[in-house]
């Protein structure tokens, strides 16, 4: 994040980040009785606290226009949570399985797809996670877009999906176009790669941060952040193409351990910018 207007952008959403981190944890519409400092035990995630000075982030970049398909990376190509990020990857797969079925979304599939997307809107996408089936539904999609690190969260926590910046890259493949995103053979058809980059080219302003820092304004992104609970250090990512020079790039940034958002979020731009820039240099 650069200076303190976009800073301040956020102050308004920042009031709701620790209710968000237990929606992105557990669906909304009950109470919820479980002691937060369980919640990651009972996920199967290890809820040691992180000691300071162990944040660990993972860039990866791909040149569209470029003829390879192998991301540039920077840093270990090691499991993160997804956090939010996981939304690009709901909607595909309720995309792709509309697409099997024969139809398009319905409105109320679109009115739960749209704040998902531009808003981060926890409580649709507790309904999308339903209604795909939860982690297999996502899985049995993501199998066919190629992607092979990725596995869903237990039960609701749709959050604590596990994935890495290599996997992200394929995902992103499947719903950007260019050179060599044209050697992917995506099975979303045109309409639902146009559909998912129209909303992730218009997020709500507050959610306007992230690999958008590696470009000017011409990007599309989807951001995640999820404060762990035992240790208070926080999760933040980051996917989405931006253009630099006329040029394409697929980026995506997880990162974990940082102590604030705030950190987090410079910590992933200032991955993006490195990351993008060592690209365009290859």
């Amino acid at each position: 994040m650069k200076g303190a207007s976009r800073r301040g952008s956020r102050a308004g959403a920042c009031a709701g980040v620790l209710l968000a981190t237990v929606a992105a944890l557990f669906p909304l519409g009950g109470p919820h009785t479980v002691p937060a400092e369980q919640t990651h035990a009972a996920a199967g995630v290890d809820a040691a606290p992180q000691g300071p000075g162990k944040t660990r982030v993972t860039a990866a970049v791909l040149n569209l226009d470029g003829k390879s398909l192998e991301p540039l990376l920077d840093g270990e190509d090691a499991s993160y949570d997804t956090a939010s990020i996981v939304k690009v990857d709901i909607l595909a797969t309720l995309l792709l399985q509309a697409q099997d079925a024969g139809r398009h979304l319905t409105a109320q599939e679109r009115a739960l797809a749209e704040p998902m997307i531009r808003n981060s809107d926890n409580a649709a996408t507790n309904a999308l996670w339903r209604e795909i089936g939860g982690a297999p539904g996502m899985e049995a999609a993501n199998k066919r877009m190629g992607l092979t690190a990725t596995e869903g969260g237990p039960g609701a926590k749709w959050g604590l999906t596990q994935t890495t910046a290599s996997d992200q890259i394929r995902l992103l493949l499947s719903v950007f176009d260019g050179a060599a995103a044209s050697k992917t053979d995506s099975p979303l058809d045109k309409d639902s790669r146009a559909y998912i980059r129209s909303l992730m080219t218009h997020v709500a302003s507050d959610q306007a941060w992230g690999v958008s820092a590696a470009s000017g304004s011409d990007h599309a992104l989807k951001n995640g952040w999820l404060q762990r609970t035992a240790s208070g250090l926080w999760d933040v990512n980051s996917v989405g193409q931006v253009t630099v020079d006329g040029h394409h790039y697929l980026v995506a940034v997880l990162s974990d351990g940082s102590p604030s958002m705030d950190d987090g979020i410079s910590v992933v731009e200032r991955a993006a910018r490195q990351a993008v820039a060592a690209t365009t240099r290859t």
